[in-house]
């Protein structure tokens, strides 16, 4: 129930006093974002004055906007990594910052193809701290009663790895999951989770996912809204409950625990709660021994509100999965925007459709510069030298590339994303994520990236509607081996109805209706230039791209941080994938092409 109306928000009425300050603080941050940006980036400069990096660009312990940006280069990943090696091999002087580094929090394993190590400080924890505080009192403007039950959320840490300076390595999520702020968090009643911390901190992923299901179902009248960190964790928790059910079910009935489940401190946990009950168990063995698991998720947890996953960018594929999973009933929330390198801010309006998710950045995060983006021409050319602008200066509509300066020390770090302005709340720019600056295929002058790949598929997609099918996941490949070369497309198919499956005919069309969504460039090299051979489609068993991520996680992906590559090149996965191949397709024609747009 909403408080007294004094305590209200411009965003609407609070659910509680704690919700109110919250709101309150969102509404200061935003209507006062110059000037906040000015006093982050003055706090910044004035306490790091003196570190190695800051010195070497003489900057002469100045605070001002004009003189930083005179003096400092934007810089990426690999301009910084001399002096990553440095601290991570030992070296403990004030490099990038003058707090002392605490750890590395190591990017996910599929972003740009490789693992990045970034630096933070302890009291970043603070700060990621305060824009999770956030979250719920902007969730129960829209959804009510989140106290009256709990969250089931599939949450995983990772092994961690230490430096040869002995610093750890880790992903931000294991890093926050591992803290005392998460792990001796006060009560509250809007935000309880089924999974207890033993489960969550479990190293062992099988293990973690085993209980965390386990509680789930147990407490399946409880549970209020579903979620993992991207929309595939979810969608790989409801695989594991297809796979192992009945030794759920089994659990349940008898009230112990399965042999597998080795971890004493699980084993201990799930021996307090767990007792005998047959009528549950049989429940469980009655809805998953179906064969139509649509609407699965409301049919064994029936009070649930929403999914509370990522959905945007490369995560837009899984939405009709995971209707498929949900009966197509409930709402998808993408709450935040964050990376390994920060935490950005947070989506004021959660349960809007996934195409419309905006983010509004907090001001207090970071200093925040945004680099005009502009998509290359027909010849792949840009703007070759776009000056970057403020956070209160981008304009509705415009692509942008986020630049980012840190409490920790990143100094005007390019982190890769694309944003597009789609509004303002108050004086603070409000986002859509458009995707990772990254080439996905290229096989001569062609350059197709992952928005292009996916608004591909869609198209492909719309083939398959017919014979009740989608496509479940997909990653792709340049094989150059053939000559000319020519783009893989690797499909995992969502078949719901084995009797009428698409026909080898709708599947060739398939991938001339991908050919015909791809660039000018690429079109013009498949009919002009005669440098792409036609596109193929390879379809690939049921649980293949599980292997896929298994292999992943065997080799040190994090489980929280995985993304399926949306490009593969590394022979064994592609290996893999080739022998899990069950038929090959190919563009039966040319696309349509012509020069008129040449210059």
């Amino acid at each position: 129930m909403a408080v007294d109306s004094a305590l209200s928000s411009p965003l609407g009425p609070p659910a509680c006093e704690k919700d109110a300050k919250a709101l309150r603080f969102i509404e200061e941050m935003t209507r006062n974002a110059e000037a906040v940006q000015e006093k982050v980036l003055a706090e910044i400069l004035s306490r790091n004055a003196d570190v190695e990096y800051l010195k070497r660009y003489k900057l002469g312990g100045a605070t001002d906007r004009e003189t930083f940006k005179s003096k400092l280069p934007i810089i990426k990943y690999e301009d910084l990594q001399p002096e990553i090696q440095r601290i991570a091999n030992g070296d403990r002087s004030a490099i990038l910052s003058a707090h002392p580094i605490s750890e590395f929090l190591t990017s996910s394993g599929t972003s740009a193809g490789e693992r990045k190590l970034m630096p933070t400080i302890q009291e970043e924890l603070d700060r990621r701290q305060l824009l999770y505080s956030l979250l719920m009192p902007v969730m129960n403007l829209y959804v009510p009663g989140l106290d009256k039950g709990k969250a089931l959320y599939f949450l995983f840490v990772k092994s961690e790895t230490r430096t040869p300076g002995g610093l750890l390595a880790r992903p931000v999520l294991t890093s926050y999951y591992k803290s005392e702020h998460f792990k001796t968090r006060p009560y509250d009643p809007y935000n309880v989770y089924t999974s207890p911390n033993e489960a969550i901190l479990c190293a062992d992923s099988f293990q973690s996912m085993y209980a965390q299901m386990l509680c789930g179902l147990l407490e399946r009248e409880q549970v209020l809204r579903l979620g993992a960190v991207f929309a595939s964790g979810l969608l790989r928790a409801i695989r594991f409950l297809q796979l192992h059910w009945q030794a759920l079910a089994s659990d349940i009935e008898s009230g112990t625990v399965n042999q597998k489940i080795a971890d004493p401190s699980i084993r201990d946990c799930l021996g307090k709660t767990l007792k005998p009950n047959p009528e549950l168990a049989e429940f469980i063995r009655m809805e998953c021994s179906k064969e139509n698991w649509e609407g699965i998720i409301t049919r064994i947890w029936p009070n649930t509100k929403y999914l509370d996953v990522i959905v945007t960018g490369a995560m837009a594929q899984y939405i009709p999965t995971l209707d498929y999973y949900s009966g197509g009933k409930l709402p998808m929330a993408c709450t935040m925007y964050a990376s390994s390198e920060c935490y950005f801010g947070l989506n004021l309006n959660p349960i809007c459709r996934p195409s419309e998710v905006s983010y509004t950045i907090m001001p207090n995060m970071a200093y925040f510069e945004f680099l005009p983006h502009e998509p290359a021409d027909s010849f792949g050319l840009t703007r070759s030298d776009p000056q970057p602008v403020d956070l209160v200066d981008v304009e509705v509509g415009k692509e942008y590339e986020l630049v980012i300066t840190t409490y920790a020390g990143l100094y005007r770090y390019r982190v890769g994303d694309i944003l597009r302005v789609t509004g303002f709340h108050n004086s603070a720019p409000q986002f859509h994520f458009v995707r990772r600056k990254n080439v996905l295929l290229s096989i001569e002058s062609d350059k197709t990236d992952e928005a292009e790949l996916q608004n591909a598929i869609d198209n492909a997609s719309r083939l398959l509607r017919e014979f009740n099918t989608s496509v479940g996941e997909y990653t792709s490949y340049a094989n150059t081996k053939t000559i000319p070369g020519h783009y893989v497309i690797y499909w995992e198919l969502l078949i719901k109805d084995s009797a009428n499956s698409p026909t080898n005919e709708v599947l060739n069309q398939c991938c001339l209706a991908m050919e015909e969504c791809l660039n000018s460039v690429y079109r013009q090299g498949r009919v002009a230039d005669n440098s792409i051979g036609p596109l193929e489609i390879r379809v690939v068993r049921n649980g293949t791209f599980e292997e896929l991520m298994d292999y992943a996680i065997s080799r040190g992906a994090s489980i929280n941080q995985y993304k399926v590559p949306r490009c593969v090149n590394f022979t064994p996965i592609v290996e893999l994938l080739d022998s899990r191949t069950v038929s090959a397709h190919f563009s039966p024609a040319l696309p349509h092409w012509t020069p008129e747009r040449r210059r």
